[in-house]
């Protein structure tokens, strides 16, 4: 007779493997998102300092590159098409980890992401759609409220959650993961207007060799790099946006170990591409991406025009109630149910921090309104905003359970009998109880040494002739 099955726990604890892994990338991901805001406050400062406003357009709209390989592209278009790039690399190496050995590996577990990024996406679609039909504007923009910003986010989480538990973290880096893979196949799929298919086929050739070459176990960054660049310049030059050649050569990387391997090749690869993603690409990007006008008119624009409260809503409210409901519904309709450590409101805390949609929204608000530049800043303008809100909104409902989440990030990291390991993991381990036992035996012997010097000296006080005892007895 097989052993009852266990029921399964959304958001529940997370594995010592997974928690370490998950540490590691938030220590990355706090401080690149940290580099991020002040790359995205100074980029609001250059352009909209008026000394400085036209240094900053000349810099952006500066041309560089080779005109042969229709390479020459300003500084802005190499920030959001090439640094991107090395963005969206990690994000596939993140994707691929995450299905042959984190949350996504196991269809039950992986449910809950899955179904939350969707669910984060097509409400925010759907918000923008209606607003915008509502007031007449231009559907071109549904794409740009549906993305989520974790490196943002969880610099937020820096900030304000420094006690929140490590599954909802895990919970909000899983969902970004899949939400960047959802964004990408947007961007391939709705924004592309003409194909070069000898370029693409080129490209296609390029990702054939690399995954070739990695699957003989051919080592070495100067085989790699030069290909991985001619396969972006293909790729970019085929119509299709440069970024998904970064996604595909994140995928093909093995992020499993063999026998011998402390870390997988896809791990360290990670571990060394991480920081130049986190701590220059995107805060890059940002700084050419989010220099648009914050004038009281322009701000007050973001309300009345539909297209850029489609966005607002749609990032505020949409990403919200989506990840929300695609989380309930999740635990409503399959056997799984929440955490004993959780309640809905942390869910819902977490899901208004998913509404800060800054990097890959800034990027889809450029290719959808490509031409219109005044839109384009507008709509800029509006995904700042709605980021700013959804920020304030996640800031509010954290710090109202703040309490909660510190009770329960000391419990995950008590570790009372010095392991290294907190104690949390160790409970079904006859070790650490053993261990236990010998510490609470050393303090009961520490206890019995001090209270019986106390004993001693109370007696020896009490036999000194006029002492306090003989004091004492006397008539008040």
């Amino acid at each position: 007779m097989s052993a009852p099955r266990t029921p399964r726990k959304v958001l529940g604890r997370l594995s010592l493997p997974e928690r370490t892994y998950l540490a590691d990338a938030l220590r990355t991901e706090t401080v690149g998102g940290v580099l991020l805001l002040v790359a995205a406050i100074t980029a609001l400062l250059w352009a909209n300092v008026p000394l400085l406003h036209d240094s900053y357009e000349t810099v952006s709209h500066f041309h560089i590159g080779p005109e042969t390989l229709g390479l020459n592209l300003s500084v802005a278009h190499w920030a959001a098409d090439g640094l991107l790039a090395v963005f969206f690399f990690v994000a596939g190496i993140e994707l691929k980890r995450e299905l042959v050995a984190g949350d996504l590996r196991d269809p039950r577990a992986a449910a809950l992401p899955v179904v939350a990024a969707l669910c984060g996406m097509a409400a925010p679609a759907l918000v923008y759609t209606l607003t915008a039909t509502a007031g007449g504007g231009s559907l071109s923009g549904w794409a740009v409220p549906t993305a989520t910003d974790i490196a943002f986010a969880l610099a937020v989480l820096a900030v304000i959650g420094t006690s929140l538990p490590s599954a909802l973290r895990a919970f909000l880096l899983t969902l970004a993961v899949v939400d960047d893979l959802l964004a990408i196949l947007i961007i391939a799929l709705f924004f592309t207007d003409t194909l070069d298919f000898a370029a693409l086929g080129g490209a296609v050739a390029g990702l054939a060799v690399f995954w070739l070459l990695l699957r003989k176990g051919v080592r070495g960054w100067y085989v790699y790099v030069p290909l991985a660049l001619v396969i972006w310049a293909l790729m970019y030059n085929s119509g299709i946006h440069a970024t998904v050649a970064g996604v595909a050569m994140g995928l093909m990387l093995r992020c499993t170990t063999r026998e011998g391997e402390k870390h997988s090749p896809g791990e360290h690869i990670e571990h060394l591409v991480r920081p130049l993603s986190a701590g220059l690409a995107v805060p890059l990007f940002a700084l050419f991406s989010a220099g648009v006008s914050v004038s009281g008119g322009a701000l007050a624009g973001v309300f009345t025009q539909p297209e850029t409260l489609g966005v607002v809503l749609g990032l505020v409210v949409g990403k919200t109630l989506g990840i929300f409901g695609g989380t309930w519904l999740t635990a409503r309709f399959t056997r799984a149910s929440l955490s004993d450590d959780l309640a809905w409101p942390d869910v819902f805390a977490v899901a208004t921090l998913a509404g800060i949609g800054f990097t890959v929204s800034l990027l889809i608000g450029e290719l959808a309104f490509e031409g219109d530049a005044a839109l384009t800043g507008e709509v800029k303008a509006a995904v700042l905003t709605g980021s700013l809100l959804a920020a304030a909104l996640a800031t509010v409902l954290l710090k109202l359970r703040n309490a909660r989440y510190r009770r329960m990030w000391e419990a995950e990291e008590r570790d009372e009998d010095q392991s290294g390991i907190p104690d949390i993991y160790e409970e079904d381990d006859p070790e650490y109880h053993l261990r236990m036992a010998a510490i609470h035996e050393r303090k009961a012997a520490e206890h019995r040494r001090i209270a019986e010097e106390k004993a001693a000296a109370r007696h020896a006080v009490a036999e000194v002739p006029g002492g306090a005892g003989a004091e004492n007895d006397g008539p008040a």
